[in-house]
């Protein structure tokens, strides 16, 4: 089985996988402190409450932008499940061109996405994360990761909001019936909500200009499928984008690791 991590700012993601059938997927808050100890016994609860087991797991493939984090990860895959880990990464085979300045620099969140993109549709296309921050990137036609661009997340911001303008309060993200709202928290929910749809949709419509043509749009993180149905410009929203480049990109690593 094949346990995939993907670590972000906000949430933790974990999918465990036997061959292209997903057994079961979790998410629980970051936590820069938490120890390999603490993330065991987590794992281990999560799965006995869904009936698994982790002796059957004999592969580990990670996804972090919280360096803090690695060692205690390390130690989870290689003490408690005897595996060493796969972290995406620099010198990690991931069959795709990064067309960036220092590649390095591309957080592996977003090199995931981009591999499960174009896997899916083969064509020029820009994958837009809806995570901590909102990522915005360009994969061309031959399949090269080229770029993108990057916002505060939709969660950043109404927390800004809510932590800045002390009448206002906390509202669920969600749309509200109309822009011109006659409450408070609609307001709040239109501004938030339609304001980031247009965010959205102005990013791509720049990005289309400046390629002078139109990729195919997909979205993907926790608010991909609020936010996406107020755009016009989303075409697709895949909820599992990143666990599923987890999977490709062990794939293509296989022969450095046991196979499943």
């Amino acid at each position: 089985m094949l346990l995939a991590i993907d670590v972000g700012n906000t949430n933790i993601v974990i999918g465990l996988y036997k061959e292209d059938d997903k057994l079961g997927s979790w998410r629980i808050r970051t936590n820069e402190d938490v120890t390999a100890d603490e993330l065991w016994v987590v794992l281990k609860n999560l799965m006995f409450w869904q009936g698994l087991e982790t002796k059957g797991i004999n592969g580990v493939i990670i996804s972090c932008v919280v360096p803090p984090l690695k060692s205690a990860l390390e130690e989870l895959s290689q003490i408690f499940l005897e595996v060493s880990p796969l972290f995406v990464g620099p010198g990690i085979k991931t069959g795709m061109p990064i067309r960036y300045d220092n590649p390095r620099e591309v957080g592996a969140d977003r090199i995931v996405n981009a591999v499960a993109a174009y896997e899916k549709y083969r064509r020029e296309l820009i994958a837009v994360d809806f995570g901590t921050a909102t990522t915005f990137d360009y994969i061309n036609a031959s399949g090269e990761y080229e770029g993108g661009s990057i916002a505060p997340g939709v969660k950043i911001s109404a927390e800004a909001l809510f932590h800045n303008a002390s009448k206002l309060f906390r509202v669920e993200l969600t749309a509200p019936p109309k822009v011109i709202a006659k409450d408070t928290a609609s307001a709040i929910q239109s501004g938030i909500v339609f304001g980031y749809a247009a965010l959205v949709d102005g990013i791509l419509s720049r990005m289309f200009d400046e390629l002078k043509s139109r990729p195919k749009v997909v979205a993907t993180g926790g608010l991909a499928r609020v936010i996406s149905a107020h755009t016009k410009l989303v075409e697709e929203v895949e909820d599992d984008l990143t666990m599923d480049g987890l999977k490709i990109l062990y794939k293509r690593n296989l022969p450095a690791k046991k196979k499943q």
